[in-house]
């Protein structure tokens, strides 16, 4: 018998051994995480709390006239909770949500586009009014850990620098006090480019009736002297 070149079956045989042969079907790639994941979601259960977290969360959103996104590097819970502590005197709250929370939170919502940036560990900061944004990047240059990425004011969505170029302009009540003076300085100038013919009018007609008086005083006086 020779193992290398092994004698080929009889017909019928080679045809019996071609039908009986098994067929093994081709896996898949990556078949056992694909299975598991599958595992995992048919076995995957709604949380009642994290639907009450959720909603807690879609109300901060909603009720915040500031939003800021916060990427959180490796930090110790003592610094985390001194930056808590820094933003909370200043009426400003730090929260950490996880993606499944705010993927129910924000779900079909106008502020859906912001999924993305919890593929890693973020930290949201809300404030009541717009102009909290100053505190915030005073707190995050004393905290290089928590690095600030994005920001929702007045409703849109605004990038790092965008934020800081807001932070730098004055508030609204100084810009309107601005805007004020310079319409009641140009309203100012338009009155008086207005008056400014009839006041030389009446300067005019003034020093006429002065010379006019002058010369009627001069005459009398003349003819006072003549008698």
């Amino acid at each position: 018998m020779n193992i290398q070149r092994p004698r080929q079956p009889h017909y019928e045989r080679a045809r019996v051994l071609e039908i009986v042969k098994p067929f093994y079907k081709k896996p898949a790639f990556n078949a056992p995480c694909m299975e598991a994941q599958l595992t995992k979601e048919t076995r995957k259960v709604d949380n009642p709390y994290e639907a009450i977290v959720a909603r807690e969360a879609r109300n901060w959103f909603e009720q915040s006239r500031l939003v800021a996104f916060l990427h959180v590097n490796s930090i110790r819970q003592e610094d985390m909770f001194k930056v808590q502590v820094a933003l909370h005197r200043h009426q400003v709250t730090v929260k950490v949500y996880g993606k499944s929370i705010m993927q129910k939170a924000v779900e079909g919502t106008k502020f859906e586009p912001i999924l993305p940036l919890f593929e890693a560990k973020t930290a949201l900061v809300f404030g009541p009014e717009e102009r909290k944004i100053n505190q915030l990047l005073s707190v995050l240059k004393k905290t290089p850990q928590l690095v600030l990425l994005a920001g929702i004011v007045e409703g849109r969505l605004l990038s790092k620098q965008e934020l800081m170029a807001y932070a730098s302009m004055p508030d609204l009540t100084t810009v309107r006090a601005q805007f004020a003076a310079v319409l009641e300085s140009a309203g100012g100038k338009i009155v008086s480019d207005l008056q400014c013919h009839q006041q030389q009018l009446v300067n005019l007609l003034d020093a006429h009736a002065r010379g006019n008086d002058a010369e009627q005083a001069e005459t009398a006086n003349g003819k006072v002297a003549d008698s």
